[in-house]
């Protein structure tokens, strides 16, 4: 097996960045991931392409920005043909497989003109990011447009656990003092223990459906994207972990009275919307933050118990496993629930590397604060399995000079490496367009990041400026106050924005290479603008 290189991705839904103690979380320990960071190189400013769950991930598996790849919110399909990671290894003989979420919703429309059948290999392939669903589990049953009946239901059903939809009465609910079976789905319950054993609960599940994987791909390299529910809400975690933390592990919540004073209008429609009014209210964290870190808790022991498994296979020797979420949670931070927006809780994502070449040793164990995207992780597993680079299609850069120090020795590579990093939010679907009356093309956001400055360009109002240098928990927004240096630096923003928007991001057919063949020259035979024979030698 020590022959065949594979990489395995996980990725925790709506993991905060700041709830690891290998990112500093004060109560909260998770040993097993923290070994993992010890191992491989801690991203401490990594970026999401937009803080919610599909166009995140969108960007994630085929490593381009939003605005490139088109599904800009849950539930839009990615359009038939986009490519992604697992097209991209596909060349290279690499199986790709899903075991749990992606959020992916087919372009059916584009199949059925293309005359793409969904039950054809093909089909399949396009309907689920470029995955074979080894096992596809988006949670959120039966209502959902995912997958109304998933394997896990079926599973549940196997064990005892009867029900129309034992995902939402056994996995996601719990009994309270009085026998009454009450919903996770509200925040009240969250304290309750999930009415599971733990074993047969989602994380435990899925995490196990990806050593059935290993188990079966002993003669195969393999890329396995292993991208796990919780702690998504429902804010709901089976005994033991229910109750092993408590108010007295809640970390001070950040926001402030003055940010409600005059905030800027898309922030305060947000505010004003029901999620995050639940979420300002006093009490409310108190009982949904305890069941969020039992969630968090459970992932880390059972991916001790993944590990070990590894270990014991000799699969830490060639198989690179990539840590990371699809964005944060507010839980009240900034008078928010959720994400959404682009505070640090919502947009910022723990992210860890580990790449088991000797070239890598060098940099085991060490923190980067140099700004990453998460488009990076597509690009970064390509270039381990030896890919080709494509640049012309994914604008994502690899993150392995990083990680193996060759950045180190090339002078000025690490200065140059990128100076800001780019996110956008479309929300045209979302009750803050209607409360502000703004028309559906308009309703989109974008944030640039660098070094110290968060600018956020917002349509038809002004923008939003945060210095997080010196306002390092974004309290003060400075978009609408005028000095010499915020208009200097407002106008940087600006300029960054039209250079970023103005790029060539849908070229994707003619490789850069290709392209500076022509050599400025016509295709051979093509005389265009000679006068006679002479003209032409």
């Amino acid at each position: 097996m020590t022959n065949r290189k594979n990489v395995l991705w996980i990725m925790a839904d709506q993991l905060r960045w700041d709830y690891l103690s290998c990112y500093g979380h004060k109560y909260l320990k998770t040993p097993n991931i923290d070994w993992l960071a010890s191992q491989g190189v801690l991203f401490n400013r990594a970026y999401v392409q937009s803080p919610i769950c599909g166009p995140s991930r969108m960007s994630s598996y085929t490593g381009r920005y939003v605005r490139s790849h088109g599904s800009t919110w849950n539930g839009f399909p990615l359009r038939v043909g986009e490519p992604t990671i697992g097209s991209h290894l596909r060349r290279y003989g690499i199986r790709s497989v899903l075991v749990g979420k992606t959020h992916m919703v087919a372009d059916t429309d584009g199949m059925e003109r293309l005359g793409i059948g969904l039950d054809t290999d093909l089909g399949i392939l396009e309907s689920e990011c470029g995955f074979e669903p080894f096992e596809r589990d988006d949670g959120l049953h039966p209502d959902g447009p995912y997958d109304p009946n998933p394997r896990y239901n079926e599973y549940l059903r196997g064990q005892g656990l009867k029900a129309d939809n034992p995902w939402e009465d056994f996995a996601n609910s719990g009994y309270d003092e009085n026998g009454v079976l009450r919903s996770g789905w509200y925040l009240k319950y969250s304290n309750l223990p999930a009415n599971i054993p733990e074993h047969l609960s989602e994380t435990p599940y899925m995490i196990g459906r990806a050593m059935d994987f290993m188990e079966e791909s002993r003669d195969e390299s393999w890329f396995c994207h292993l991208s796990l529910i919780k702690p998504h809400w429902p804010y709901i975690v089976p005994a033991p972990y229910h109750d092993m933390y408590g108010p007295e592990h809640i970390q001070d919540v950040v926001r402030s009275e003055e940010e409600k004073l005059d905030p800027h209008p898309v922030y305060k429609a947000f505010m004003e919307s029901r999620i995050c009014q639940t979420f300002a209210r006093p009490g409310v964290r108190e009982v949904v933050i305890p069941a969020y870190m039992g969630l968090i808790k459970q992932i880390d022991d059972h991916l001790g118990q993944l590990f070990k498994y590894m270990k014991d296979r000799n699969l830490f020797e060639n198989t690179m496993i990539v840590f990371s979420s699809d964005h944060g949670d507010y839980l009240g931070d900034h008078w928010m629930g959720d994400k959404d927006l682009f505070h640090e809780q919502s947009v910022r994502i723990p992210l860890i590397v580990f790449d088991p070449s000797q070239s890598a040793d060098r940099t085991r164990g060490t923190v980067c604060d140099k700004l990453v995207e998460s488009i990076d992780i597509a690009p970064t597993i390509l270039d381990y399995f030896g890919g080709d680079g494509v640049p012309h299609i994914m604008e994502g850069r690899s993150l392995s000079g990083i990680i193996r120090g060759a950045l180190e020795e090339k002078e000025g590579a690490l200065d140059e490496w990128r100076q800001y990093a780019f996110s956008e939010y479309d929300y045209s679907t979302r009750e803050a367009r209607f409360a502000l009356g703004v028309q559906q093309e308009d309703a989109r956001l974008i944030m640039i990041a660098d070094d110290r400055w968060k600018y956020i360009y917002a349509e038809g109002f002004r923008p939003i400026l945060y210095d997080m240098k010196n306002d390092p928990h974004e309290f003060i927004d400075l978009g609408g106050i005028n000095t010499q240096e915020l208009d200097l630096v407002r106008q940087r923003f600006k300029d960054a924005l039209i250079s970023w928007a103005t790029k060539h991001h849908n070229r994707i057919t003619m490789a850069k290479e290709k392209i500076d063949a022509f050599g400025g020259k016509e295709p051979p035979g093509v005389l265009i603008g000679y006068w006679d024979e002479t003209d032409s030698g």
